[in-house]
């Protein structure tokens, strides 16, 4: 199993990654390490995956796996918790994992300087036009000056096409989110959207200063051997990305 890592100055006790596909035991369109048990896999093989997760990667417990919807909520993570609807989660306790999964939408990790606050945000273009970074950011105690943000794995500008109403539903915010956007040639009213650009727009807009921003050099469309894809494949797998600190 492999895993791509933040390349970002955050202290040693914080601990992040992003799944890759290979490795797990998933059949099919689901081949690889597939962690969503809500896509038309065998349930079975995804608790197997799961459980490699766990393992492999030395987590500090089973993590929660939020019911993600395209939202904006966000929960506070704790030992006892289960059965979760939001599309994000924040941690001020070691060894509560904040994970979350996606298929070409945008998955955020943040940590403080301090190495006592993190999270994670599922920022699918809905969620993130409507606040989903705002409100994780909320849930800090410490000043976003010294908050560490990775923007992990996603579909690039170069696939991901849009109509006029994803383009209005971010200019009428901000209008500097059109640096984000460039018209198809080939179909009007059409464009290609670089989610992880409108995502360094908000963050800054927050106080995340721009020199603390990683990642976004990925295309989850563009590499199947390495991703799961929605837009691409349909029905296709989940792969997860999470971040927790342990005790310093």
């Amino acid at each position: 199993m492999k895993a791509l890592y933040p390349n970002w100055q955050v202290p040693n006790n914080v601990h992040a990654l992003s799944t890759l596909r290979a490795g797990g035991h998933s059949c099919g369109v689901f081949a690889g390490l597939n962690l969503g048990d809500h896509v038309g896999d065998d349930p079975a093989l995804v608790q197997q995956n799961r459980q490699q997760l766990v393992e492999q990667f030395h987590l500090p417990q089973t993590p929660i796996f939020l019911t993600q919807v395209h939202g904006t909520a966000v929960k506070q993570i704790h030992q006892s918790d289960t059965n979760l609807t939001a599309d994000a989660c924040y941690t001020n306790q070691a060894n509560h994992v904040c994970l979350i999964m996606t298929a070409d939408c945008l998955p955020v990790v943040f940590a403080t300087d301090n190495g006592e606050e993190v999270a994670a945000a599922h920022a699918g273009w809905r969620g993130l036009a409507a606040g989903v970074l705002e409100n994780t950011l909320a849930q800090f105690s410490a000043d976003p000056a010294i908050i560490k943000v990775w923007l992990a794995p996603a579909i690039s500008a170069q696939a991901f096409q849009v109509g006029e109403d994803v383009f209005t539903a971010f200019c009428q915010q901000d209008p500097n989110a059109q640096q984000a956007f460039k018209p198809d040639p080939q179909h009007s009213g059409k464009y290609f959207a670089d989610i992880y650009q409108l995502a360094r727009l908000r963050l800054q807009r927050c106080g995340i200063l721009p020199q603390h921003i990683s990642g976004g050099e990925y295309c989850t469309y563009s590499d199947p051997e390495n991703f799961y894809s929605y837009r691409r494949d349909g029905q296709t797998g989940r792969m997860a990305t999470l971040i927790w600190f342990s005790e310093k």
